[in-house]
């Protein structure tokens, strides 16, 4: 049988094309994370090496332990089937090295013979501390919330938090004012029609539970204002009555 040389070089363009354009495993990482008590977390990292580049592809598997070890297991072997190849770099998998995820939930107690309650919810995952809030039954408009020093809620006016809590001995301001600023120095938010407001805030200068004392805000509480913090008047902005108030405690 006969082939020209123009046909032997379509097919040999094709052949090399499909060669060229294969990947091959170079590396496998997992990390697996417990969230919490029925909730693990994995991140499965497949690194490619095709030709002179390298490319990534990234999973993400929740579930329980053993959901999530079966899951793993799977992926590997439908991973390597389709390659045809073992990994040319290691399958690195970790877990029980890495940080469980801190999670502290609270309830608003009404103060200043106000109506206004909801709930409080932190959470602390790889050195950052994230705060969610949803508040119900404020004035609609602005509204201040700071962190306060002592986590005491028992008096009527919720006074007996003491002041902002400032562990670094700054002026009062808004929060990253080269100024300077309180670590409770949170803010204002913002309260719709219907009297609700939310907050969402997150950092990495504070922590739950740690020994840095300039960061750890267990202990303290929160308290959400009447009014607004002006973000200038010393030495707590001017927010007017302390309206609702919880603890920071485990």
């Amino acid at each position: 049988m006969k082939i020209n040389f123009l046909s032997f070089l379509v097919v040999f363009s094709i052949f090399f094309v499909g060669c060229s354009e294969s990947k091959v495993i170079k590396e496998i990482n997992i990390e697996k994370k417990k969230v919490n008590d029925s909730l693990v977390r994995a991140t499965v990292n497949i690194t490619y090496q095709e030709g002179k580049t390298q490319t990534q592809e990234v999973k993400v598997i929740e579930g329980r332990s053993e959901e999530v070890n079966a899951q793993i297991a799977q992926l590997k072997e439908e991973t390597f089937l389709t390659q045809g190849e073992t990994p040319h770099g290691e399958n690195h998998e970790k877990e029980g090295k890495t940080e469980e995820v801190k999670a502290l939930q609270f309830s608003l107690t009404a103060k200043s013979s106000s109506t206004v309650s909801g709930m409080v919810h932190f959470t602390e995952e790889n050195g950052t501390v994230a705060l969610e809030a949803h508040i119900n039954g404020l004035t609609p408009g602005t509204h201040a919330i700071h962190i306060h020093e002592k986590a005491d809620c028992s008096s009527a006016d919720g006074k007996s938090t003491g002041g902002h809590w400032n562990p670094t001995f700054e002026p009062h301001g808004a929060w990253g004012a080269e100024s300077g600023f309180h670590r409770g120095d949170i803010g204002n938010f913002t309260a719709d029609e219907t009297g609700h407001g939310m907050v969402m805030f997150k950092t990495d200068l504070w922590c739950l539970g740690c020994e840095d004392q300039t960061k750890n805000i267990l202990g303290k509480a929160i308290i959400v204002h009447q009014g607004e913090d002006d973000l200038t008047s010393q030495p707590s902005g001017a927010a007017g009555a302390r309206i609702s108030c919880v603890g920071i405690i485990e």
